[in-house]
């Protein structure tokens, strides 16, 4: 799914930055700019948007002052050179709080938690189960029995507590379905994260079998897993 973002900033050179970095990634589409809170209200008054980029400190109307009048506003991410205000951010649960400047990899972590969040709601109303069609027979698999899933051309290989299933569709259709606790960890491997029994630097143990996390998937990877897994001083 693609996010309909807005930016605003009431600095041009900021808006311009943040805008380069969305267009960099094919799951933000760039609905808007604004220089002001009073602008970016009018906004979201005749848009849908589904991700501010929020600035703080502006003219007339600060970016939390906008958040506090909204009864329900979109998900935001603050930007701001003052970090005397995360607290009050975190409060009013903002999805990441970017102290200017911003380099591209903070904003891409931000950016890659906001549409995580997107991902679960939308799979929050997913079934516990599934029909497969396997070697011309249609058979239901429990997503809980469900270990990781593995790509095969234009086949996945979904394996079992107790099986291997071949099936006909895409990786990029099963990311469509699966349960919030299944995550991407490899352009050719989903895990169940309940399923994991142990990390060995970039390789998810499950069973007998091993998963390799890719580079470039590993940090948002492992703190998912860590959010959901390790136990907690």
């Amino acid at each position: 799914m693609k996010l309909k973002c807005v930016i605003t900033d009431d600095e041009p050179i900021a808006r311009k930055g943040l805008q380069g970095y969305v267009e960099k990634l094919d799951f933000l589409t760039l609905a808007g700019t604004c220089e002001d809170a009073l602008s970016l209200n009018t906004l979201l008054k005749n848009h849908e948007v589904d991700l501010l980029f929020l600035d703080i400190e502006m003219p007339y109307l600060s970016g939390i002052e906008l958040l506090q009048s909204l009864a329900t506003p979109p998900k935001v991410i603050l930007t701001t050179a003052y970090e005397q205000y995360a607290l009050k951010g975190y409060e009013l649960e903002v999805i990441d709080y970017l102290l200017k400047p911003i380099s591209f990899d903070r904003f891409l972590k931000a950016a890659n938690k906001a549409v995580g969040l997107f991902n679960n709601d939308q799979r929050s109303t997913i079934s516990d189960d599934v029909f497969v069609k396997v070697d011309g027979k249609i058979i239901k698999l429990a997503w809980q029995n469900v270990l990781f899933i593995e790509a095969l051309e234009n086949y996945v290989c979904i394996h079992t507590s107790t099986d291997k299933h071949i099936v006909h569709i895409t990786m990029k259709s099963i990311l469509d379905q699966i349960p919030a606790n299944f995550i991407q960890v490899h352009k050719s491997s989903i895990v169940n994260i309940t399923a994991i029994d142990g990390i060995n630097g970039n390789i998810l143990e499950i069973g007998s079998d091993r998963i390799t996390v890719s580079r470039s998937l590993k940090e948002s990877v492992m703190e998912k897993i860590i959010n959901n897994k390790l136990l907690k001083r």
